[in-house]
């Protein structure tokens, strides 16, 4: 009777720690990617604003705006990443 009780507790707190660590990627990567949704909104958005007050600048701008787009991207995937060899390596 012991046996079969101390091996259900470890087949259950193995099933417990596995769904954890699904519920950490799913949240991780969900924020991470609303985050990121936000981020690029805002750095859009703001460029279209600098175009229109300053339209001769619509070069230097649209440069600014996608090394932004890539950082943002960038920050997501490291994230994501993350969140992955936390789910699966450890």
């Amino acid at each position: 009777m012991f046996l079969l009780h101390s091996l259900l507790s470890s087949i259950s707190d193995t099933g417990i720690a596995n769904a954890g660590k699904s519920i950490g990627l799913g949240v991780g990567g969900g924020l991470g990617a609303v985050g990121a949704g936000v981020g690029i909104g805002i750095i859009f958005g703001k460029s279209i604003e600098a175009r229109t007050r300053q339209p001769e600048m619509a070069d230097e701008i649209n440069q600014i705006q996608w090394l932004g787009f890539a950082l943002t991207e960038a920050c997501f995937f490291y994230g994501l990443v993350a969140g992955l060899l936390a789910a699966f390596i450890v």
